[in-house]
């Protein structure tokens, strides 16, 4: 089994602690740094290249959202180091933007551990990983896309997801408006309002 390096990225020293400590237990998982603000976050993953980046958006108590900015920074100079956000906040919008930034998954911080271990092994795999809210903000938006006549290639780029993971949910989404097809789809969604 391949170690995971993780670095942990949060406003929280409390937080960055616990995660260390909760996430050090796993016989795969290893935490090799962490910090409290852009800076420091930045030369952390300069220094010691985790294989996955665990980052708050919020990292000042001015409520805002730093680390998307911070998102974008590590996702275009260390593209190797993959980032899952892990935040309080649920919003669609959030959601959107850290993607678009180069998350690769997001899930908010009333996840358990399971569910968070494996999200963190899904964004080393490569894969994408949502949690129940953060999914529901794409699949909302999977379902405009859809709408657009967007092949599963196209909407995958669009919303920086694989075209398996759209696929997956596009399946659901037919799955449950009752359609076959694609077509069905979008004209049972539109039918209830939801595009």
């Amino acid at each position: 089994m391949n170690e995971i390096k993780v670095g942990i990225v949060d406003d929280h020293a409390i937080v960055r602690q616990g995660l260390r400590a909760m996430l050090d237990r796993e016989p795969d998982l290893r935490v090799v740094g962490d910090a409290g603000a852009e800076g420091p976050a930045i030369t952390m993953v300069d220094q010691t290249r985790p294989d996955v980046v665990l980052l708050d958006l919020k990292l000042t108590i001015d409520g805002g959202c730093e680390g998307l900015d911070l998102c974008g920074k590590v996702a275009d100079r260390y593209p190797e180091s993959r980032i899952l956000v892990l935040t309080t906040f649920a919003d669609e919008w959030l959601v959107r933007e850290a993607i678009r930034q180069g998350a690769k998954g997001y899930v908010v911080k009333d996840v358990d551990l399971t569910e968070l271990v494996r999200a963190i092994r899904a964004v080393y795999r490569g894969e994408s990983a949502f949690d129940s809210h953060s999914a529901s903000a794409v699949v909302s938006w999977l379902r405009r896309l859809l709408a657009q006549g967007l092949s599963n290639i196209a909407i995958g780029k669009r919303l920086y997801i694989s075209d398996t993971t759209v696929k997956f949910h596009v399946t659901n989404l037919m799955h449950k408006l009752g359609a076959r097809r694609r077509a069905e789809a979008v004209y049972a969604a539109s039918k209830l309002g939801l595009i």
